[in-house]
């Protein structure tokens, strides 16, 4: 170490100095370089994210652009609309106001002229009243009256027009009143027929028993035709035993009668015992079954109806009508369709409807026991109802049905309603075939009576007359006068049921030829 001496380690001592040195420097230069780079990066960010943001603004300066044009375009729209609105209201206002005043106007002219016409009253009220007291004075020099007696005379004079003027008005308002009446009495009637579709059952006075062969005929006759003599002594009916093959026609006006025959007979060609004691017995038999089937048939018919508490002899008389048929109807069949109907008019009319079923239901009761009872069947059946039914009502419904006693109830309106509604059904009834030819004939004779008549033609099972009619001679005004004086005929000359249509026909032809 000494050897070296004090130049080596200065050498040393520098070199290494500047070693430091130049490795600071180095060191330095590096990081300055990494420096500059990253600034010349972040410089690059900067001017694209600078770039960016400019677009990003005027993108969003153009959105707000057209939001703040389009928003522009509203406000204005709206402006020019509520501004024409304004307009119009000013416009209607204007109007009114000049309206106003024009009936302002026309106001004070007519109070004006009110005035003038007040004044004008009050003068001509003065005028009169002095003409009126000259006139009393003069009528008193004249008459040789008071003033007292000359208003009595007077007041009597209006008293009595204004009785006629009352008597006027009260025809007047009785007619409307009568048309009104009609008019919803049509209604309820036809209210009622639609409502009500019963079934139509139709029977004769005879009934025809099937035996097997013609030899059962030499039976029942039996030896010197004690068989038949006994058969018809036990059940109160005729037996037809003719030539009629394999059929022996039981004849009886009694309905229950023909049916105790018709079942005893039957029996006894089922049976084929046949002599006196036997029929007697199967007689017997038969009237317990009908009876059984009376009673039956009674309370059938009044549960069906509705109809409560019957006294078990009323029922009685119901289930005989089973077996008695009107017209050819059958009368228990009617007599229930009846019940229905009065329930239905009742309903409409606001009454009871319980008592106007019973009503209904009752009507004919006689008819199960006429043939044994002097009287019509409306008076007996209201004897019978009153015998063994406490309701007045229903006792009136019965008897009024037909209209034959002079005061008439609401329940014998009712019930006659009802009745003529289902007797009066196409179908419900028939005539012979004699009557209902010369009903036929009395049509056409009655149309072809009158005047100005071609041809006339009664169709529809006499429900309807077609008339054809001379144009030379009838016209229309004449065709309409013509229907309603033959109807007014028909009403006087006819019995029918239902009603009848008039048509009157009235045709005309212009023919020419072309040469």
């Amino acid at each position: 170490m000494e050897e070296l001496g004090l130049p080596v380690i200065l050498a040393i001592f520098f070199s290494f100095v500047i070693g430091v040195i130049f490795g600071g420097m180095a060191a330095f230069l590096s990081r300055s370089m990494l420096a500059n780079h990253q600034i010349k990066i972040a410089q690059r960010k900067a001017t694209k994210l600078l770039a960016e943001t400019r677009l990003e603004a005027k993108d969003i300066l153009d959105e707000n652009k057209k939001e703040i044009d389009k928003l522009k375009s509203v406000n204005e729209a709206e402006y020019r609309e509520r501004r024409t609105e304004i307009q119009r209201q000013e416009n209607r206002l204007t109007q009114k106001e000049a309206t106003l005043e024009h009936k302002l106007e026309d106001a004070v002219q007519r109070e004006r002229n009110l005035i003038t016409k007040e004044k004008d009253l009050d003068s001509i009220k003065a005028n009169l009243i002095e003409v009126k007291e000259n006139q009393l004075k003069q009528l008193e020099l004249v008459s040789s009256l008071s003033s007292d007696e000359a208003k009595q005379l007077l007041l009597d004079k209006i008293e009595m027009e204004i009785q006629e003027e009352a008597g006027r008005r009260i025809r007047d308002w009785e007619i409307k009143i009568k048309e009104e009446a009609e008019d919803k009495a049509r209604n309820i009637l036809a209210q009622v027929i639609q409502r009500s579709a019963s079934d139509v059952v139709s029977e004769t006075t005879a009934s025809v028993v099937t035996i097997p062969n013609d030899e059962m005929k030499g039976r029942l006759i039996g030896r010197e035709g004690r068989n038949i003599r006994a058969l018809e002594q036990a059940t109160g009916v005729d037996l037809i035993i003719d030539d009629t093959p394999e059929a022996v026609t039981i004849s009886s006006f009694d309905p229950v009668r023909r049916e105790i025959a018709y079942r005893a007979l039957n029996k006894l060609i089922l049976d084929g015992r046949i002599h006196p004691a036997r029929i007697e017995e199967i007689v017997a038999k038969a009237k317990a079954e009908v009876e059984a089937t009376i009673i039956q048939t009674g309370e059938q018919s009044a549960f069906q109806v509705g109809v409560t508490r019957l006294h078990p002899e009323l029922i009685k008389l119901l289930g005989r009508l089973k077996y008695r048929t009107s017209y050819g109807q059958n009368v228990l069949t009617h007599s229930i369709e009846v019940a229905y109907l009065s329930g239905m008019i009742a309903s409409e009319l606001g009454v009871n409807v319980a008592l106007a079923k019973r009503a209904g239901l009752l009507h004919d009761i006689g008819k199960s026991v006429d043939r044994e009872i002097e009287g019509t069947h409306a008076g007996i059946g209201a004897d019978l109802v009153k015998q063994w039914d406490k309701s007045k009502e229903v006792v009136k419904g019965v008897a009024e049905h037909h209209m034959e006693s002079g005061d008439t109830s609401i329940w014998g309106f009712i019930v006659s309603a009802a009745d003529a509604i289902s007797s009066a059904r196409p179908g419900a009834r028939r005539e012979s075939l004699e009557n209902y030819i010369k009903r036929l004939k009395a049509l056409e004779e009655i149309a072809d009576g009158f005047k100005g008549v071609d041809k006339s033609y009664a169709i529809q099972a006499g429900r309807e007359v077609r008339i054809m009619v001379k144009p030379d001679e009838i016209d229309d005004l004449a065709a309409m006068r013509l229907a309603r004086d033959i109807v007014k005929k028909i009403e006087e000359s006819l019995e029918y049921p239902g009603q009848i249509r008039v048509m009157v026909l009235r045709e005309t032809r212009a023919i020419d030829y072309a040469k």
